[in-house]
């Protein structure tokens, strides 16, 4: 039982103004003591309670403080906490009291504090401490949005389970929720976050947290007043955040958001001043909301001011480089009109890390604490003379480069990447291209590499650059199934793009693959009830370990059957086998750059055809191989992101060669037709033939017009040509050459806004005319792009819009025979939805159009079949790239009149 209490109950919050200094000296006043003393023995009387002043409170040696109540903590910790010590000196009511509730107040773990006087000995006090625990929390409910954004929303406010719930947590949560909404337009967002007991545990409590998002606030109309020189049109133009609207739009909605406005409105200041209107200004703007219409009416008042020119512009301070070099950067000549965002571009543009401004200049040579400001000195009537002031200061050298964040990946496979090496010169322009490079090799968040730099010394000259990186999934596994050509077609494909070889034989290295190297390994088997294929390859991008040389090496094996598409049966028969095997080596240049790499391969195939007649080749029976050199040119400078590149462009020339058996072997192919053991034989019991002449074994035949046999005898020369006997001897070691161009541009629109253009070209020749053009190595062109499996070498190209190869020659029959040349041009319109390292995603709209012929006599580069449409492209790290199309064809297929119309592309493990 209590014998005495100290009056004091307080409710406490860790953000609330109570935990506050001057909040718990007026807490202080307050605390009242009530004394009850109880006379044992020898007091035969009770003493009723007395108030005692805060000022004159007792002093006591402190006994004991016991913890009371249900909590969850350890009571001594707790005390410990309070700052309140066995045997200490304390006065009550006092300093002591006030100071321990205010310590554990802070802790924002209590939702009540209470210290209660349990009893007195002498001079001895016992106290009792009385808590209540805060609630944690259990679980979150979010309802009034989409279930994709639930978990975004709980990640952002860090929504933990047993998390302390407090009033500082609702209320942030909720404005974090109604910020976030009214950013995206939705200026009427009202959140309501309740909390219940969980039922189970007492000391937790399940969160439901209610969003009415309302309608989206849009922007009626931007009207601008005093403006002369410039439409409204061109000045909304300039305003890229805040739009009225326009049901045209696509890719910008129309929404207010206060921060933007402001930045806009400086943009329309902007706008005028590249027009040379220098002292143009807002005088005011407003912006009134029309609750009935759920709209936003903005004006702005504009002043526009006189137009000026660019006079003399002076180079003040530079030493390094002439007034004439100076001047060949800036650009600026006088008399021009003043353009004072043309004049910040050209001696810093903040837009373009690269940019060739004299900013960069100075950096790229080593001024890193180089300084350049344009300074007006002089105004006469509408002419402003400029002086260009130059601190050059003194060289930087790199000294300290470190790489942090990467977990997985080996140092030495980032840190040869690296432009920027200790003791060299401090260049911009190789801190770019670091960033670059290691955003290319794919096991990095592109867009969370962060140069860092630190022990920036002007006086020694130097500064330390630490590359922050986050480490993403660089695996990817494809586990598909479909039903396509008869039967169910299965794939697994395994493709670790981060292994590590060396490590093969540690078993510690196995979680669960060693990884971190760079090396490259892919497995693929696919197969149906009438084809299997297999492949393996791996790379190793700097073969030897000193330079940028790649070598890259792959096998594969595919097996087909006759395959019945109308019965869809398969004769196990009659098959068509390929086996292939390639090395190849890319050397990375330095002349002209080193944006351009050299690569070279020699690849071997073996086709065997057993009693395999279907058309595809002329003989049924017999062997192709398939002994070629390629050598290809290329260039590329693309975007530090290779899923979603902004910039840049991608330059290849290929030539693929056979050697040219047909000038030292001896054959003359343009007299095989002629000559007896490619002449049609008889092979059949001894019979009559459709003339009833006899037709023995051996004996020589030809085929009339009606198609009757009619034997020969032994005049071979009057027998018919045996096609798949010459063709068998044209194609036993195939001879070609074959000839790709690609061009890849990426170029930023606006924001993220990037437009990709392409153009293909191709075509397969033949050293010798009477050996013709192989039947192999052709292109086949229209549909998604993709190809289940390559029978006979050939390459799919995409055009979206019209069915798989339905754009490839033909031949008398019907059947595809696959084009010698070709040529396609594409543009794209990308935007990006999210970038994130989990997931990138990105829409597009396209335009395309494309052609291909069976000869080059026949190619017209003109006649062109054209598509456009819309899609959508998802990269996980797991599974790599997957997407679909929707295009529509303008133009008819061969032998059809109406346009092609729609057609739906599903895209999986295309190229970016």
């Amino acid at each position: 039982m209590r014998l005495l209490l100290v009056i004091k109950k307080e409710n406490v919050d860790l953000e609330k103004p109570v935990n506050k200094l001057n909040n718990f000296l007026v807490l202080q006043k307050k605390i009242q003591i009530v004394l009850t003393l109880l006379l044992l023995g020898s007091f035969s009387q009770i003493k009723a309670q007395e108030r005692v002043p805060f000022d004159q409170g007792k002093k006591y040696i402190l006994a004991k403080v016991s913890v009371v109540g249900k909590i969850s903590f350890n009571e001594q910790t707790v005390v410990t906490f309070s700052g309140l010590q066995k045997g200490q000196e304390i006065t009550v009511p006092g300093e002591e009291i006030s100071s321990a509730i205010k310590k554990l107040g802070k802790l924002g773990l209590f939702d009540e504090i209470a210290f209660y006087v349990n009893k007195i000995e002498n001079d001895s006090i016992y106290l009792d401490l009385d808590i209540i625990e805060l609630p944690k929390l259990n679980e979150v409910k979010i309802v009034g949005v989409k279930k994709s954004k639930v978990e975004s929303l709980i990640k952002d406010n860090n929504l933990t389970k047993n998390k302390i719930v407090n009033e500082n947590l609702i209320t942030t949560t909720k404005n974090y929720i109604e910020n976030k909404y009214k950013k995206e337009g939705f200026y009427n967002t009202k959140v309501t976050i309740t909390n219940t007991p969980d039922t189970i545990n007492g000391h937790q409590v399940n969160m439901l947290i209610r969003i009415d998002k309302g309608d989206k606030v849009k922007i009626s109309n931007i009207d601008f007043i005093g403006n002369k020189q410039l439409t409204d049109t061109q000045l909304r133009a300039a305003m890229k955040d805040t739009k009225q609207k326009n049901f045209i739009r696509v890719f910008k909605a129309s929404k207010f958001i206060p921060e933007k406005y402001k930045t806009d409105l400086e943009k329309v200041i902007a706008s005028y001043k590249e027009k040379g209107y220098r002292d143009a200004r807002i005088i005011y703007d407003s912006v009134q909301y029309n609750k009935k219409k759920n709209t936003l009416a903005i004006k702005i008042n504009v002043e526009e001011g006189n137009k000026y020119y660019f006079g003399n512009i002076k180079f003040l301070g530079n030493t390094v480089y002439s007034d004439q070099l100076l001047n060949r950067y800036l650009g600026i000549k006088k008399g021009e009109t003043y353009n004072g965002v043309l004049l910040e571009k050209r001696i810093a543009d903040k837009t373009k890390p690269d940019a060739e401004d004299i900013t960069n200049l100075y950096q790229n040579n080593g001024y890193l604490f180089s300084n350049i400001n344009a300074v007006e000195v002089k105004t006469v009537n509408d002419t402003i003379d400029f002086e260009i002031r130059v601190t050059e200061g003194p060289i930087a050298y790199f000294n300290k480069i470190t790489v942090v964040g990467n977990d997985k990946t080996n140092d030495h496979v980032i840190y040869r990447e690296l432009r920027t090496k200790p003791g060299e010169k401090y260049s911009k322009e190789q801190l770019v291209r670091t960033i670059r490079e290691i955003g290319q090799l794919g096991f990095f968040d592109p867009e969370a590499i962060d140069p860092k730099f630190k022990n920036v010394d002007a006086g020694a000259g130097t500064v330390d650059i630490e590359y922050n990186v986050v480490e993403k999934g660089s695996s990817q596994v494809e586990l598909q199934g479909g039903y396509g050509g008869g039967g169910f077609i299965g794939t697994l494909g395994l493709s670790f793009n981060n292994f590590s070889a060396r490590k093969m034989f540690d078993k510690e290295a196995y979680k669960p693959l060693p990884m971190g190297d760079g090396q490259k390994v892919a497995l693929r088997l696919q197969g149906s009830t009438y084809f299997q294929t297999y492949s393996l390859s791996f790379s190793e991008p700097w073969f030897g370990g000193k330079k940028p040389v790649q070598f890259s090496s792959s096998i594969s094996y595919s097996k087909q059957f006759l395959n019945n598409y109308i019965t869809r049966t398969v004769d196990k028969s009659k098959s068509f086998n390929i086996f292939t095997v390639q090395v190849g080596l890319a050397k990375r240049l330095t002349v002209p750059d080193d944006y351009f790499v050299l690569s070279q391969s020699l690849s071997y195939q073996h086709y065997d055809l057993n009693n395999y007649n279907t058309g595809l080749f002329t003989f049924g029976n017999g062997a192709s191989r398939n002994l070629a050199y390629t050598i290809g040119l290329s260039r590329s400078n693309k975007g530090v992101n290779p899923i979603f590149p902004m910039y840049g462009s991608e330059f290849s020339i290929t030539a693929k060669v056979t050697p040219p058996y047909s000038l030292f072997n001896g054959i003359d192919y343009g007299d095989l037709k002629n000559q007896k053991e490619y002449k049609t034989q008889y092979t059949g019991e001894d019979r009559s033939d459709d003339y009833q002449q006899p037709l023995n074994k051996g004996d020589y035949y030809k085929t009339d017009s009606s198609g009757k046999i009619m034997s020969v005898g032994s005049d071979y020369a009057s027998a018919d040509t045996d096609v798949a006997k010459v063709d068998q001897k044209k194609y036993n070691w195939l001879e070609y050459y074959k000839v790709k161009f690609k061009g890849d541009w990426y170029t930023k629109v606006y924001g993220k806004l990037v437009l990709r253009t392409l153009t293909e070209f191709g075509f397969l020749g033949a050293y010798n005319q009477d050996r013709g053009v192989i039947p192999f190595e052709r292109f086949y062109l229209g549909g998604d792009g993709m190809a289940n499996y390559s029978m006979d070498g050939r390459e799919t190209i995409q055009l979206r819009g019209y069915p798989n190869n339905s754009l490839t020659p033909v031949n008398t029959n019907g059947d595809a025979i696959g084009a010698t040349i070709y040529n396609k041009f594409s543009m794209e319109l990308r935007y990006p939805i999210t970038l994130k390292a989990s997931a990138s995603i990105f829409a597009l709209t396209f335009l395309e159009a494309g052609s291909s012929y069976p000869t080059f006599k026949d190619y017209n580069p003109f006649d062109l079949s054209r598509s456009a449409g819309a899609g959508l492209r998802v990269f996980m790290p797991a599974f790599g790239l997957l997407g679909i199309d929707f295009g529509y064809g303008f133009d008819a297929l061969p032998g059809q009149s109406k346009p092609n119309g729609w057609e739906t592309h599903f895209i999986i493990g295309q190229q970016f």
